[in-house]
């Protein structure tokens, strides 16, 4: 059984959702996103409150239930207020820029990696170590973060390369000499 699917997504001032046809389409002051649904859900809209209804009792229908709140309710934060992941840089000589919609990069290559910021992303910097990635769909800024970090993840020994900015590095000991 669903619980999360059961409870109603409120709607903030300002965000209009609308159901045409099977797309779910949701406005507001950052931006505009649409996402088709499964006809195995259903929305009911009422003053400031959406409803998540299964059509069916189907095991599928049941775990789409609660995916679909969620997705509808992280659509509604993200038109609204947005969101956003942190980076962090941590190296000697390792520092980032944000130079005509492209994020510069220096991680210890011989070459800079040039990373192209992709629509409906902004990439900023916090002095030379921090990245912040903003957005209004929180899959799209998840995976965009994601991708710099592959650029040169964190090593257990030093902890150098690009982490998130909440991310604990497990830190491994290096060689000791044997005697």
């Amino acid at each position: 059984m669903s619980r999360i699917g059961f409870l109603p997504v409120t709607v903030p001032a300002g965000v209009m959702v609308s159901v045409e046809g099977q797309a779910l389409r949701v406005k507001g002051s950052k931006g505009e996103l649409i996402r088709n649904f499964e006809p195995l859900v259903n929305f009911d809209i009422k003053e400031g409150k959406i409803q998540v209804n299964r059509t069916e009792e189907s095991k599928q229908a049941k775990s789409m239930h609660g995916l679909y709140r969620s997705l509808l309710h992280n659509m509604i934060n993200g038109v609204s207020k947005g969101f956003t992941k942190s980076l962090a840089i941590n190296g000697v000589g390792f520092r980032g820029e944000v130079r005509d919609g492209i994020l510069l990069l220096n991680l210890g290559f011989s070459n800079q990696i040039e990373y192209e910021i992709p629509e409906g992303i902004t990439l900023s910097m916090e002095g030379n170590n921090k990245i912040i990635v903003s957005g209004i769909d929180k899959a799209f800024v998840g995976l965009v973060a994601s991708e710099i970090r592959r650029l040169r993840p964190p090593e257990p020994y030093k902890g150098k390369g690009v982490r998130y900015e909440n991310e604990s590095v497990r830190r491994k000991v290096g060689k000791s000499g044997v005697k």
